[in-house]
Order: C-alpha cells, then structure tokens, then sequence
C-alpha cells in the first residue's frame, strides 16, 4: 500500500496537508475556506466526499478557518487534544458530539494501515502538537509552527523519507522589515517561528540516506520569499556534507498552488 500525500496550501494566510494511505485520505489542519480547500484537492484529483477525517495541530485561524465547514459538509469526524478543543470551539461553529474526538500529546493512533504519532511543538497556541505518519516502513515528519526545534523533537522526527519542514522567515528581512517589534520579538522567540537558517540547522541533525524530499514550508508572506528560503536552506545543507540533486530534493509549497501528489 503506497503513502501518497499533497502541501495543499502553506503559508501565514492558511495551511492544509493532505496524505493518503489506501481507502484512509487524512486532511490535517483546514485553514482556508471550504471552497478553497475544494478546490486545492481538486487541483491533486482528490474528491472531497472521499475524505475520512480531518487532524488539527493547533487553534490558530490559519490552521482551522474553513475546519467547522468541512467537517458539517462531509460529515468527518474531527481529531484534537483536549487544549486544543476548549481553544477553537468558539470558532468553528456547532459540530456533533459523535464528530469530536480527542487526539492525545504524544499519542500514537492507526487508521487502517497508517500509525500517526503526535508530538508537542514550542509555539503560542494552548497546546500545539504536530504528527509523523508511518506505514511499512516508511516516515513522513510534518513540522510547522514552532520557535525552536528541540532535541526531543529532532528524536521524534529523524530519519524520515519525506518532510515538510518550516523555513518561516529570513531573519534580516524580519528585523528590518514592517512588522511592530511586538509582533518581530514572538515571531524570533521559543514560541514564534522557525527561520530559513534553523530550519536547515535541525534538518542537518536530522536527515538520514533514506530522505528523498524536503518541502519547506509555513514561508512567510512579508519576510521570506521561495527562492530565498532555498537558497539559504541548500547553502547550510551543502555545507554539512548534503548534496541536493536526484536523491535528496528540495521543494517549494505555496498558500494558493497544492504541490502535486507524491508517493512515498
């Protein structure tokens, strides 16, 4: 049975991933309108109604803006920890008792074939948590939205086939650019965002022979740009000995455009 999975959008205006294993099609995370969300499955030749849930890494509107919609329209049950869920609720609209279910910190569950293991992250919502997913044999890590990345997660998410990793921002253009310097000091900080340079550090620790992609992710509007963010990841990477060419590639994702569907 193949891993398939799509970055159906990523950025600071919404963010959804999708990943596919048999007759489970997983949505993580709804942060765009229903419509939209329609429509970037439809770019990858998923349908919709052959969702079978949705997981949500965290309250943030970026994250579960379009969740409420696609769970009542499809009839998905919802996966979240308990932090999460008292977080969002008012945000999301009404969903049915027999639609709610709790998604533990540092819980494994398997749908079907696929084991899906959460993890906690370091960022200002009520209890962030994100995932690897794993079937026979292989691993994708996705991790977005945090400030730093931990010994405990690089633990977590090492030796992985594919990743989609944040590269959030480039530090000169954030200090030098409009946002007020509250806004600048939570995105540099533990609890903020991961920049180009301490994304490509972490996947330094972390990559392994049998990486073949990376896709970065979570690219900020005002202070990153795609081939930026490239460049500066592949400089490191190089530089510590990882050669990006046929075996291991690197990969935009965008907030409006899915990258095309990838078998792991």
């Amino acid at each position: 049975m193949t891993l398939r999975m799509s970055v159906l959008a990523s950025g600071s205006t919404g963010n959804a991933f999708y990943i596919e294993s048999g007759d489970e099609k997983i949505l993580v995370d709804a942060g765009l309108s229903g419509k939209r969300i329609e429509s970037l499955l439809q770019q990858v030749n998923i349908d919709p109604n052959e969702l079978s849930r949705i997981l949500v890494t965290h309250e943030h509107s970026d994250h579960i803006k379009g969740l409420g919609i696609m769970a009542r329209r499809y009839n998905l049950p919802v996966y979240a920890n308990e932090k999460t869920w008292h977080a969002m609720e008012g945000h999301i609209g009404k969903l049915s008792l027999d639609q709610k279910f709790h998604f533990n910190m540092e819980e494994t569950k398997t749908f079907g074939k696929l084991d899906i293991e959460s993890f906690a992250v370091s960022h200002d919502a009520a209890d962030p948590m994100f995932f690897t997913f794993h079937q026979d044999g292989k691993k994708v890590a996705l991790v977005t939205d945090l400030g730093y990345v931990s010994e405990r997660i690089k633990k977590t998410v090492e030796d992985a086939d594919a990743y989609i990793f944040e590269s959030n921002h480039d530090v000169s253009m954030l200090r030098m650019g409009r946002y007020p310097w509250n806004v600048k000091r939570r995105i540099l900080g533990d609890s903020g965002h991961v920049s180009n340079e301490d994304c490509a550090l972490a996947l330094t620790d972390i990559l392994t022979d049998r990486t073949q992609r990376i896709y970065l992710a979570h690219l900020s509007l005002d202070n990153n740009m795609k081939d930026l963010a490239r460049m500066s990841v592949r400089n490191i990477l190089e530089e510590r000995g990882f050669h990006i060419g046929s075996h291991l590639e690197l990969h935009d994702t965008d907030p409006k455009q899915a990258t095309p569907i990838y078998e792991v």
